[in-house]
């Protein structure tokens, strides 16, 4: 039988520690004996208790000042006193220190037991609460953003500069860039981090909802408002609320959503009460918005209010060194999903992937790695695997590549040869550039004078 929880009992008296040691063994609890106060310090912070039950009067160190060395040991340790009848005050002193419950001698065992189950519960969602937060870090961190390319070196660099900061960011690029991914990341970046990430599907909510979505309304605001709601910049006070697709949002609630910036007050639909906010705006957009501000469907004064930092993310076709570290993430994470021993791809595979255009992006590239895992049918992924429009366009017969190629010059169409090769080499050697210039046929310093005038990123090859 698994074990209830670990119940640290500290009491000088042999009896009381005896009985409710019995008590908790038989209830299915790990049980932690100490004689005094002392005694129980030293077992800090070695061990992690999920209680501890403590003796309030004990010679040497009382129970108040053994709970005030605890508590600066671990603030959130759930601590039960144990106090005599009329020693309230005590008790009540002890609530006011940190302690989460105290029980009176004598104690009824359903009573003890209870307030135990309910301490045992409560350290239970405090470390399921930090797991998650720490998961949600790592997997939000800037480290979770695969990319070793100069292009996303660039966008690192000024994530790291502008996260800590209360600046608005503005995040362009293609669909499928990753751009909420970044926004995630800046967001667990910064002091924030603790506080709400709140995300705003601007496109997806005619204006008249969005609106009530965003600052909530009153009872009787409209027909259907039958209640109070709060809207999402009330949610998320204090941390960050992300908006997609910035550009869909209709002039009207742009103006708004301008004085939210400016004021950091707004009012709900149908309201009359000023409601305060702090909240950092973040936004993203695949569109130019300076040709919708052309339009007059964008508001100027708002793009410069967005605008503070802008940040490019570069769609997946101008940095295709990527790909290969990114396709080994997706491999290790649908693997993992779908419980396939599947540990990589074939080089003739990458040569595919290099070979495509990558419209969809990063997300294009995620699905067909998921694809191609769950139909894979040995540990390697072979071309078997992929989906056939990316045969036909590995296919390409020499006349029909040559009448596909925007310019015949000759030296351009030479370099571009040699750096597909020395790439499919890099590829294949892991980075290593003797093992490459090797399977080239060519010297190591001609290889690296070829490198260095292709202007090839070798970064992007694991060692």
């Amino acid at each position: 039988m698994d074990s209830k929880g670990i119940i640290h009992i500290i009491d000088d008296e042999p009896v009381i520690r005896d009985v409710l040691g019995q008590l908790l063994a038989s209830e299915g609890y790990e049980v932690e004996l100490s004689a005094s106060g002392e005694e129980g310090l030293e077992k800090y912070p070695s061990r992690s208790f999920d209680t501890t039950l403590l003796d309030l009067l004990m010679p040497g160190l009382d129970g108040l000042e053994v709970l005030r060395r605890i508590k600066r040991v671990d603030p959130l340790a759930p601590v039960i006193i144990i106090t005599a009848y009329g020693s309230v005050d005590s008790a009540i002193q002890a609530m006011k220190i940190g302690a989460l419950d105290y029980v009176q001698k004598p104690f009824k065992h359903d009573d003890l037991l209870m307030a135990i189950e309910k301490a045992v519960e409560r350290k239970r969602l405090q470390d399921e609460n930090a797991r998650l937060k720490d998961e949600l870090r790592q997997r939000f961190d800037f480290a979770s953003i695969i990319g070793k390319s100069e292009a996303m070196r660039r966008v690192f660099d000024l994530v790291r500069a502008a996260a800590p900061t209360r600046s608005t960011i503005l995040l362009q690029g293609e669909s499928g860039t990753g751009k909420e991914l970044v926004a995630r990341a800046i967001h667990a970046s910064s002091n924030r981090a603790e506080a709400p990430f709140v995300t705003v599907n601007s496109g997806s909510l005619p204006p008249d909802l969005l609106e009530s979505h965003l600052f909530g309304h009153v009872k009787g605001a409209f027909t259907g408002a039958v209640a109070l709601k709060k809207g999402l910049f009330e949610a998320a006070d204090k941390g960050t609320i992300f908006f997609d697709e910035i550009s869909s949002i209709n002039l009207e609630t742009q103006a708004k959503l301008l004085r939210v910036m400016q004021e950091k007050e707004f009012m709900r639909l149908g309201g009359t009460q000023t409601i305060k906010v702090d909240v950092r705006i973040l936004a993203a957009t695949n569109t130019d918005i300076e040709e919708l501000i052309a339009q007059k469907t964008f508001r100027k004064d708002l793009f410069y209010r967005l605008n503070v930092i802008k940040i490019e993310i570069p769609p997946l076709r101008e940095r295709k060194e990527d790909i290969p570290p990114l396709v080994r993430h997706f491999v290790e994470v649908y693997a993992r999903e779908n419980r396939k021993e599947v540990e990589g791809v074939s080089d003739d595979v990458y040569g595919i992937l290099d070979a495509h255009s990558w419209p969809g992006n990063v997300r294009e590239l995620e699905n067909l790695v998921e694809r191609a895992v769950v139909l894979s049918r040995s540990k390697v992924i072979t071309r078997d695997a992929l989906p056939p429009f990316l045969l036909r366009e590995g296919a390409v017969d020499d006349e029909a590549l040559i009448a596909s190629e925007e310019s015949l010059d000759l030296r351009e169409r030479t370099q571009s040869f040699q750096k597909k090769i020395i790439l499919a080499a890099l590829r294949k050697t892991k980075g290593v550039q003797n093992r490459a210039a090797h399977l080239l046929g060519v010297k190591p310093t001609t290889l690296n004078e070829m490198i260095k005038r292709l202007k090839i990123d070798t970064g992007a090859f694991p060692s």
